[in-house]
This record gives structure tokens, sequence and C-alpha cells, in this order.
């Protein structure tokens, strides 16, 4: 076989593999369709164990005909269209059907009807459905799970009318007919040990932190002062004195400032600041990108830069073909719109979802290529060790807090234009929603990269004050000179008296957290989003003020830490958050103890 016929076969392979990658993210969010599948099976199964007249009788206390008209008044409902609407929707079924449970058996089936409701909107049934299976009342989820089983079975149901084959819900054409066996009670254990088991492998335990859900003070104004949430949070593991090194985390991508753009003044991949005249500078570049090392360029190149804004082939070079004229010409101008567009918006968000989104299909080539063909042994390789099991990048983001936001069309389709001329067929992966949610969860979760004390000149924003790009940094977003995103360090909570301190102390994005005080095994790791400290003729209630205003229009929530409990005083109306502000998503914080 021929060199040329080698690398297409392979090429093949690759495109396949990353296909299929996209297609099982496109099903876990959208279709679930193994989900539908299974709760066939168990219907098939519970119906094949029942005998006629239990069939006929009551399910859970209510009667089979009252449940079946219960499935039709859900049906003949409008659902709302929108991703705003849906989560408005989402949270207000729940709500309901939370207090619903509390008024006794009489309402248990009013109660399961919200939590159906609900779960017809939600993305992802497959993890509401273990949420609700370890937080609703057993007698209200039987019958969730039953008005579940009775709408998947219908051919009028909304999954069969959602452009998926009904056929993707029968069982497999080489399964063997009959009564399942015990292979669809272990499918269904494996769906919830993924959502389950994760936090059995992340993060690291070499790491010294921990999850730990705690449930926290909602703060908004639309909830009783009583009223809280569960959230995920990291604790550490073992004992620290203040000053102690934590741990270490590498940034899963990184986006230097735009104003720092091809100046040479700092490497493009660690963010290290670079001496005069020491910068590698390549010239494929559509991104005026420049290295302090050429070990930073390889990676940069393996991670995210050949796929995003270099003519070089997606695929490993020894695997790939060489691309037409016409794909180089079509290729470089996309490219050059996209870094033309993210240069004049001057935000990290953006560059950070499509590094993140080109991290994983590194991630996944590496997956399929043979070792010695990957351009850097290793480099391709998951960033985070998990010390077992099969999760992935998108594991890590999706179990994340966000922001609600919208992806605008134009930087949708200039990302898309870019992965689709790099990889055919890789810019379905990029829907509206997706992109959207990506941007959300950066915007939520990067951290601003910032040592030396920082930077002074950086341009003075132009934007609304509300519409000003924010990262986590106790320095404040000015005085860095990136961002990166970080999967463990995104679930360190904020305080205004935080218990530990985000380091740069070796100068590239490679963050170190610091004890602040004295910690003991179990105590919750926090940090400062924002400057906490109080300036040179600044009240305590100024601080507390400004500081609180910041966390409003980064992160859209108002702050319960004790500090800002001791500082509050009469006239500060940041005590409630501004109605006028778009909110964390609820739907996140509610079902983020999955």
């Amino acid at each position: 076989m021929s060199r040329s016929t080698t690398a297409l076969a392979v090429a093949g392979i690759a495109l396949g593999g990353l296909a299929a990658y996209a297609v099982y993210f496109d099903y876990k969010r959208r279709t679930d369709a193994t989900f539908r599948r299974q709760l066939r099976k168990e219907k098939k199964r519970v119906a094949k164990s029942q005998t006629p007249s239990e069939a006929s009788a009551s399910i859970g206390g209510v009667d089979a005909n009252d449940l079946k008209s219960a499935l039709e008044k859900v049906r003949e409902e409008e659902v709302p269209a929108g991703p705003e609407e849906k989560e408005k929707y989402f949270m207000s079924q729940v709500g309901i059907g939370e207090q619903l449970c509390s008024q006794g058996p009489a309402f248990h089936l009013p109660a399961a009807m919200c939590f159906f409701r609900a779960l017809r909107v939600y993305p992802s049934p497959v993890e509401l459905i273990v949420i609700y299976e370890k937080t609703v009342p057993a007698p209200v989820f039987e019958l969730v799970m039953q008005l579940t089983n009775m709408d998947v079975s219908s051919t009028t149901s909304p999954a069969a009318l959602s452009g998926v084959s009904l056929a993707d819900d029968d069982d497999d054409e080489t399964s063997p007919r009959g009564p399942p066996s015990e292979a669809s009670s272990q499918e269904w254990d494996k769906v919830k040990d993924r959502v389950e088991g994760y936090y059995n492998f992340f993060p690291p335990k070499a790491m010294n932190v921990a999850a730990k859900v705690i449930d926290v003070p909602r703060s908004t104004s639309e909830q009783p002062s009583n009223a809280t949430m569960r959230k995920k949070v990291l604790v550490c593991t073992k004992d620290f004195q203040p000053g102690d090194l934590i741990y270490k985390e590498a940034a899963v991508v990184t986006a230097l400032d735009t104003d720092l753009q091809g100046k040479g003044t700092h490497c493009s991949y660690c963010l290290r600041g670079i001496e005069k005249g020491m910068a590698i500078c390549p010239e494929s570049d559509r991104f005026s990108s420049v290295y302090c090392s050429k070990d930073c360029q390889i990676k940069a190149r393996t991670y995210s830069q050949g796929l995003l804004f270099t003519l070089d082939s997606a695929l490993p070079q020894d695997m790939a073909t060489e691309p037409s004229g016409l794909s180089h010409e079509a290729r470089d101008r996309a490219q050059a719109a996209f870094a033309e567009y993210l240069t004049n918006l001057g935000r990290a968000g953006p560059e950070l979802v499509a590094r993140f989104i080109a991290r994983q299909v590194a991630v996944e080539t590496a997956k399929i290529m043979p070792p010695q063909l990957l351009a850097t042994p290793g480099a391709s390789g998951n960033p985070v060790t998990t010390d077992g099991g099969d999760y992935t990048l998108y594991d890590h983001l999706e179990r994340l807090r966000y922001l609600e936001v919208t992806a605008p069309a134009e930087e949708t389709n200039l990302l898309k234009a870019v992965l689709q001329l790099a990889l055919p067929g890789l810019e379905q992966f990029v829907t509206e929603e997706r992109h959207a949610s990506y941007l959300g969860g950066m915007a939520y979760n990067a951290f601003g990269v910032c040592y030396g004390g920082g930077r002074d000149d950086k341009p003075s924003p132009t934007a609304r004050p509300e519409d000003v790009e924010k990262t986590r940094t106790p320095y404040g977003t000015q005085r860095q000179v990136g961002a990166g995103f970080y999967v463990v360090s995104s679930y360190l909570a904020h305080s205004c008296e935080p218990s530990a301190r985000p380091s740069f102390s070796n100068g590239t994005s490679e963050l170190h957290l610091i004890a602040n005080r004295a910690l003991k095994a179990g105590d919750e790791l926090t940090v400062a989003y924002v400057d906490v400290t109080q300036h040179d003729g600044e009240s305590a209630q100024d601080c507390r003020r400004r500081r609180r205003m910041e966390l409003v229009r980064g992160w859209r929530f108002a702050c319960t830490c004790s500090r800002c409990a001791e500082e509050a005083g009469s006239g500060d109306t940041t005590e409630e958050q501004p109605k006028d502000e778009s909110r964390v998503s609820d739907v996140v914080m509610r079902v983020e103890g999955a």
C-alpha cells in the first residue's frame, strides 16, 4: 500500500472517530437514545413481571387511567421554545413539584406531573433522572418514571416527533427477542456510575483536594431569605499551614490579552514574559503568536494552534494528505477572518472556547493515532489525570457552573468555518446552544494570569461596566496578562475573606494554590474572584459595595460570605441581586449535585 493510500485510510479513521465524538455529545445533550431504549426495556420487563390484575391496578397509589389522563394533559401543553424560556419553565415546575411533594399523598400525581414537565425540557434527562431518584420522594419518583415510560412508548411523544427515528428506541436488530436479560439493568447501572462515579476519580488524589457537596444560601431576590441551594466546592484532604502550597495546576487552555498578542513581549502559550528579541515568531501563524521556547511552540501547535491558526494538517504530519490549493486559500481566509474578529473583540472567552474545542480534538486524535506518530509524544493526552475512568474534557466542563450568555451568530459561523476547513464534519459539533454553553463556562470559570504584581499598561475598557469581561483574580482583571481555564481550580468558590489564593510565581500560566491561613483536612478552599483589599481613602462599606458590584457584573451573584455579612450596613443596594441582571444558571445550581 502506498504512503498516500495509507495516509488516506488513517485520515478516514480519524475523521470517523472525531465524527463519533461529536455525535456522542450531541446524543448526550439532545437525543439520549440509549436512555429512551433503556426505558422501553424496563417497561417491557415490568409488564412481563406483572399479572393482568396488577397491570390494571393502581400505580404508586394512582389509578392507571388517571395517570394516562395526566400524561395527555401534559402533552397538550405548549413547551417553551427558547433556552431562557425553557430555563424559567424548568425552574418553576421543579419548584412547584417540591412544594406539592410536601403536602401529602393526595398531591403526588400533580407533583409528578411537574417533575415530568421539567424532564421534558431538560437537555440531559439521564442525569436529571439520577438526581430525581436521590431527591424526589419514592412514590413521586415512581410516577415520574411511569409517565416517562408511557411517553417514550407513544408514537406521538415529543421524542418521536423530534426528528429522531423511533427505530432508535427499539432493541437492536442483533439482540435476541424475548424477555430482557440483566443486561438492561447493568446498562442503567453504568449510566448512573458515570454520573455519580466521576468524583471517585476527580480531582486527582495527588492534588490534596476533593469535591464536596454543601448547602449555601440562594442569593436571589426571587427566593426567601432561608432558601438554599446545593453546590460543589473544593476541600483540602490534609492539613496546611499559612503559605503552604496546596497544589499546582497547568491550564487546559490559555488566551493572551489581545493588546499583547504579537508584540513579542509574552509567550502566546504559557504567557511567560519574553526578553526583547528572544521571541520565536512562526512565519505561517495567522494570529501573530510568539513563543518563549520551542517546547511551547510545539505544544501550542499540537493542542490548538495547528488546527485554528496555521495551515498545518489537523492530523499528525506523517498521517495527513496534502490539501489542495483551494483548501489552503479558503482555510487561510477563514483563519484570518476569525483572528481579526478576536483581535477587534478584545475578549478572552471566544479564544478560550476555540482552543478548548481544538484541545478536545487533540485528545481524541491521540486516542486514535499510534503514539509514535504524534508530533509530541504524550502532548495530546488528557491534561487532567483522573486516576482511572474514561472521562473526557467535556465531562469536566459540563459539571461546572456557567453564565447564561448568547453566542453571536457571526462568532459561531467564523469558528465553524475554521473547523470545517481544517477537518470537514467537525463544524457540526459547534451548535449555537453548545457554543453558548462553552462561552458561559469560560466566562464563569476562567482565571486571570497575573504575576510580579501585575501590569498597569492595559488599555482601559470602553464598554459599559456590566459588559466588561472579568476573570477570577484578586488583583483585578486590568492587571492580568491573559486568562486560563483550569478544571480543578474552577471548583474554587469565592469569598471576600478567602482561605487560599492563586499564585503564578513561576512567571507562567501554571496556577499554584497557596494557603492563606491554617487549614484542616475537610476545610473548604475559597479564593477571591475580585480585588477585595480596602483601598486608600475607601471605607469598609465602600469596599464591600465595590467588590459586590464587581461580583454581580462578572459572575451574577450576591456574595454571602462572613465578611460581607459583618460589614453590611444600611443603604447598601447590592444586598439583593438587581432584577435587570441576568442570573447564574439556576438550572446548573440546582442540578449540579449530579
